[in-house]
């Protein structure tokens, strides 16, 4: 299987592939780095829409669109590219994505209203490339799960690290300091990417030569989309539900740190077990933690209560995430679903915010609690079908 692979220098720190040649600890910087820069508007989204909002650039209506619609976008372009896209010119397509994602947030400086929507949408389309760089090398290595988890982890870090620089600048600079830095962070990666590998080694087709995805890959990918949606919904509110169960509004903040803070932790955690708990085991454990938590949210607690509770959500929400890549090459072998299941995450935490604004009120957000339960047992019945059938399931490849 490798065969074609060059020999490694002594010095070189090979990841193993399932499909092609191993790569170096360069390659896979530059891959995970493309990705990992791609996402960077996630974590200063709310930041930015703030400041957009506070400059009347955006109406209230318009941030809560220019989010999911980016997002979605993203999502799709992530999945067209798994679908259609030939895994060569790596390094080319990675380079010109980022530069020119820098190009359009340095566009939205001038813009406003729809044409700034219009702009993240474009943005999101970019986005969405630099992303398939990155889930196209893990969903290609021997031990998925572990680079999704290091991946994941990355990408909260430099988030937290940017969204740390940026709150005593953002008050002086507004909403195009923000735009500015993302511009910067994109410019950055464009060496990064001239560090992955040219190409990958086209993944197995189905047994009668096809590239479609099998049924059960089909379910895979509605359950991740399911099961991001839930705590998804859950997360854009945690400061509106820490308001009403009592806590001051400082703990409200600190409760969305304790969050991020234990995301990292959650993330190290899944790459250390990685390849070593099956992923429905994993599974079970954060439903069971998401329910426990969202109980407690239900009631008046005392601070530290619910900063533990929003400790344990943190922790689990980033352990879960790698073991979606486990549970899709169960479902299907050929790992094409597999390819898809960062795309499905980003849909599902772009649906999950969509449907909260059906069950909430300006003076009561628990109704979101009820949705992501109903959401996560849901997911969790197509993923215990899945499992339960993994035998029984007819080969996706020769």
């Amino acid at each position: 299987m490798t065969s074609n692979a060059r020999a490694p220098e002594p010095h070189d720190h090979a990841v193993h592939e399932a499909f092609g040649p191993d790569l170096t600890a360069r390659e896979i910087i530059g891959t995970q780095t493309v990705g990992t820069m791609g996402l960077m508007v996630i974590g200063v989204t709310p930041m930015l829409l703030t400041a957009l909002a506070r400059e009347h650039r955006f109406s209230a209506a318009q941030m809560g669109e220019s989010a999911m619609i980016e997002t979605f976008v993203m999502g799709l372009a992530t999945a067209a590219m798994g679908l259609i896209a030939r895994p060569s010119r790596v390094k080319l397509i990675g380079a010109l994505a980022a530069f020119a994602l820098a190009g359009l947030d340095l566009a939205g400086l001038f813009a406003a209203s729809w044409t700034l929507i219009a702009l993240r949408a474009v943005a999101g389309l970019v986005e969405g490339v630099m992303l398939w760089v990155t889930v196209a090398m893990i969903a290609r290595t021997a031990t998925p799960e572990r680079w999704a988890g290091v991946f994941l982890t990355a990408q909260t870090v430099a988030q937290v690290a940017l969204v740390m620089v940026l709150t005593p600048l953002a008050p002086h600079y507004g909403a195009n300091g923000v735009l500015f830095a993302l511009a910067m962070t994109a410019a950055v990666t464009v060496p990064f990417a001239l560090m992955c590998p040219d190409r990958f080694v086209p993944l197995p087709t189905t047994a009668d030569g096809g590239t479609r995805l099998p049924v059960r890959g089909w379910v895979a990918l509605a359950g991740i989309v399911v099961i991001v949606a839930g705590p998804g919904a859950v997360w854009v509110y945690l400061e509106s539900i820490a308001l009403q169960a009592g806590l001051s509004e400082t703990a409200a903040h600190t409760a969305v740190w304790v969050v991020l803070a234990l995301n990292i932790v959650g993330g190290l955690t899944a790459t250390m077990m990685a390849g070593r708990v099956r992923y429905f085991t994993i599974f079970t454990i954060t439903s069971i933690g998401y329910l426990a938590v969202w109980g407690l949210y239900l009631f008046h607690t005392p601070t530290w209560a619910f900063l533990a509770a929003s400790a344990v959500q943190g922790f689990i929400g980033l352990l879960i995430a790698p073991f979606f890549v486990p549970m899709t090459i169960g479902a299907d072998p050929s790992r094409r679903t597999a390819v898809q299941g960062g795309p499905a995450q980003l849909v599902g935490g772009a649906l999950g915010p969509l449907a909260a604004s059906w069950v909430v009120t300006d003076q009561d957000a628990h109704g979101v609690l009820w949705l992501g339960a109903a959401l996560l047992l849901l997911g969790m019945i197509m993923v215990a079908g899945l499992r339960f059938t993994e035998r029984h399931a007819s080969p996706s490849i020769p």
